[in-house]
């Protein structure tokens, strides 16, 4: 096994093809094939199954990439570190639910460097994705939120993958909604006055349990409910449906301009859960990067001064 075999089998999974992994190789398909085969007799499985579709990963493969992803990473930061060739670009990646705090973070980190230097990815996935992109280290940080009732069903999975959840802040939640909005004015917004307009919510997927649900206070009955899959068309249906969602009351207006706000959420007696405590997760035991450790910095000093972002 080595270390170019590991780096194969990583984009093959992340191409879903061979025919597709070799073009982004720059290798012939039968060379691909062969060193993957190559790959699988050295550690006694298979790990991907041969289809008329392209390939997917076995169960025995699924968990070698999982440990796979973590030895390639591993290698790169040694690359980054002790190689000499200027060529060698350095990487760093985030995964995050949606929040444009994470994202304001992000480009104030990458100030600091040269992009020429720097491979810089951030990616706003599902709860799930987060945890699996941490996980598989595909991204070095995950930045996601616990409460009372979803603490112990994704302590258990963070546990699980041996990563750890390191607390940044609490938050009460807010109800985000455009100033269009016919309940923007009010100082405060509960349930019954939501009763007519639709609440949005981020999508998990058919099969995710809704201990991953973005959003809090998502245990309770709504009227109407529209899912969307990125902040953007959000926004787009706050304005187009008086639509509103349940958040942090952290809004970046740098980010997501001025037309939007947070107006406190007035518990109706009913609510037990409407505490969010956000904080990042890596692989357990893990040092940060210096990448790394410059995001959190400025995620820290953006929360701690910032009285808006979402």
């Amino acid at each position: 096994m080595t270390i170019q075999q590991i780096y194969y089998a990583i984009v093959i999974s992340e191409m879903g093809s061979l025919n597709k992994a070799a073009e982004q190789l720059y290798i012939s398909q039968p060379s691909l094939t062969s060193a993957v085969k190559e790959l699988e007799k050295s550690v006694g499985i298979t790990i991907f199954n041969r289809t008329g579709r392209g390939v997917t990963l076995t169960n025995d493969g699924r968990e070698f990439l999982m440990y796979a992803r973590q030895l390639y990473s591993q290698y790169e930061q040694l690359q980054q570190r002790y190689a000499r060739s200027e060529t060698v670009k350095k990487k760093f990646s985030i995964s995050t639910q949606h929040y444009s705090f994470a994202v304001k973070a992000f480009v104030e980190m990458a100030k600091q460097f040269d992009t020429r230097q720097y491979e810089f990815s951030i990616m706003e996935e599902r709860t799930r994705e987060v945890i699996a992109d941490v996980s598989t280290a595909r991204s070095e940080i995950g930045i996601l939120y616990l409460s009372d009732f979803n603490r112990q069903a994704v302590t258990k999975l963070l546990r699980m993958n041996e990563l750890e959840f390191h607390p940044l802040i609490n938050c009460q939640a807010y109800v985000y909604l455009w100033k269009g909005h016919p309940l923007a004015g009010q100082k405060s917004i509960c349930f019954a006055d939501l009763q007519d307009y639709p609440c949005l919510q981020f999508d998990q997927g058919d099969n995710s349990s809704f201990y991953f649900a973005e959003e809090i206070l998502s245990t309770r009955e709504y009227a109407r409910t529209i899912r969307a899959n990125d902040r953007a068309t959000m926004l787009n249906l706050m304005i187009g449906l008086n639509g509103y969602t349940l958040c942090s009351g952290i809004i970046c207006e740098e980010l997501n301009g001025d037309d939007y706000i947070a107006v406190p959420f007035l518990d109706d007696g009913m609510t037990t859960d409407n505490t969010m405590e956000i904080g990042y997760i890596t692989r357990r035991n893990n040092i940060l990067s210096t990448v790394g450790e410059q995001y959190i910095l400025h995620l820290k000093q953006y929360l701690n001064i910032g009285e808006e972002a979402e």
